[in-house]
């Protein structure tokens, strides 16, 4: 998908349709580290100014968000549940297939659909949503399909950053 192509009104039409954000939760939600003990997964560092991001889309937009992550993680559980997230996909290993059966299940088109991720396993669907981003730290394959590349890394205000990109967008066509 060639970006150039994309004006801020066409921009800003595509996000004006966003029923749904959906976000990878590894290398965007956070930093793509992990901590570890003997038990296992033990700790995962979430940004404050995510959540927000999150509260924000929902309140000034009416839009859901969700987490999809190939990760089967408690931690995670327990983020989605605190920002009170409805969507929440774990052990998702084909991720292009979960969004389509979302699709489905939810009455969703594909440009009502927006993602952030930051990895290989995100590019069918980053091609395939209305709306797409990355953070600045994401793969380069996955920044030259993207609609918008974040300037922060993931887990440090990414997901934040394309919130607030999208709730500007919607101002525009308002």
């Amino acid at each position: 998908m060639d970006m150039t192509t994309y004006t801020d009104e066409v921009l800003a039409a595509k996000a004006s349709r966003i029923r749904l954000l959906l976000t990878d939760c590894d290398g965007v939600l956070t930093d793509a580290g992990v901590y570890y003990s003997a038990e296992g997964e033990a700790l995962k560092r979430f940004s404050i100014r995510d959540g927000m991001g999150v509260e924000r889309l929902r309140q000034l937009c009416g839009v859901d968000v969700g987490i999809m992550t190939g990760e089967n993680s408690a931690i995670v559980a327990r983020r989605a549940e605190k920002l009170q997230m409805t969507h929440l996909y774990l052990g998702v290993k084909n991720k292009a297939a979960r969004v389509r059966e979302i699709l489905q299940t939810h009455n969703l088109q594909a440009d009502e659909v927006a993602f952030i991720g930051d990895d290989m396993n995100d590019l069918e669907v980053l091609q395939f949503v209305g709306l797409s981003a990355c953070p600045a730290d994401a793969l380069p394959p996955v920044k030259a399909v993207v609609h918008y590349v974040c300037a922060q890394p993931g887990g440090h205000g990414a997901f934040r950053e394309f919130a607030e990109w999208m709730i500007g967008l919607r101002t525009k066509v308002s």
